[in-house]
């Protein structure tokens, strides 16, 4: 999810940051979703935030591989 609106200020979020979405359908009817921000944790957020992107799957494996060689 790319992070596009931060009107709260939250300091865990970066604007024009792509951030990882967990799954969370209950948070989604709330008009919410699940991503891992700044802290490494996973929080909820309003879905305004962000638009989702749409990536190639050769892109989708390295930025998997990527985000496991990140320290915790």
């Amino acid at each position: 999810m790319l992070c596009i609106w931060n009107e709260e200020g939250e300091t865990d979020l970066e604007v024009l940051k792509v951030y990882r979405q967990l799954p969370d359908q209950e948070a989604e009817t709330e008009g919410m979703i699940r991503v891992i921000d700044e802290s490494g944790e996973d929080y909820l957020y309003p879905q305004k935030y962000f638009i989702p992107l749409e990536l190639p799957k050769s892109v989708e494996k390295i930025v998997a591989a990527a985000a496991e060689l990140q320290p915790a």
